[in-house]
C-alpha cells in the first residue's frame, strides 16, 4: 500500500509546488501565452468543476470540503480492500486520491482551489484547471480502463 500511498503524496506535492509558483509568478485573470492551444492564467475557483457553485455565497466551501473529506475516506477504504486486485485499479485510486487532497488542502488553507492551466483550440476553450484536477481525470480513465481489462468472470453454466 505504501507505494500507492507515495504516488498521491507526489500528486499532492508537485500540485502544491505549481500552484505556489502560479500565484507567486501570475497575476489574477493575467493570460500568459506559452504556445498556440496552451495559456496560463491564474484563477480562484471557489466552486467544484467548472466552477460550478462559485457563485453560491460561501456555504459552498464547507460543502466542498465535506464532501472531499467523504470521498478521500471511501477511496481509502477502496484502496485497501483491492489491495490484491489490479495495479491500473490502485493506481487510479492513488490519483483521485492525490488530486482530491491537494484541493481539498486548498479549500481548507485559502477558501478556494487555485487553477491555472489553460487548454483551448481556436475558439473552445477549457475551463482553467490544475495538477490535482489532471490528476483527478486521470485516475478516473484509469478505473474506466480497469473495468474494461477485467477479464470476465468464468461462471459455472
Amino acid at each position: 500500500m505504501l507505494r500507492w500511498y507515495m504516488l498521491s503524496f507526489t500528486v499532492i506535492i508537485i500540485d502544491q509546488i505549481t500552484k505556489y509558483f502560479a500565484v507567486e509568478k501570475l497575476a489574477l485573470h493575467e493570460v500568459k501565452s506559452i504556445y498556440e492551444g496552451f495559456n496560463l492564467i491564474l484563477i480562484y475557483n471557489e466552486g467544484a468543476a467548472f466552477s460550478f457553485l462559485s457563485d453560491a455565497g460561501g456555504w459552498q466551501r464547507w460543502f466542498l470540503i465535506g464532501v472531499s473529506c467523504v470521498v478521500c475516506v471511501f477511496i481509502v477504504v477502496w484502496m485497501y480492500q483491492s489491495i490484491s486486485k489490479s495495479k491500473c485499479l490502485l493506481a487510479g485510486l492513488s490519483l483521485i486520491l492525490g488530486g482530491a487532497l491537494g484541493n481539498l488542502w486548498d479549500r481548507l488553507s485559502l477558501g478556494y482551489v487555485v487553477d491555472f492551466i489553460e487548454v483551448y483550440y481556436k475558439d473552445l476553450y477549457w475551463p482553467a484547471f490544475n495538477i490535482a484536477d489532471s490528476a483527478i481525470t486521470i485516475g478516473a480513465i484509469l478505473l474506466i480502463l480497469d473495468i474494461f481489462l477485467k477479464e470476465p468472470s468464468k461462471t459455472p453454466s
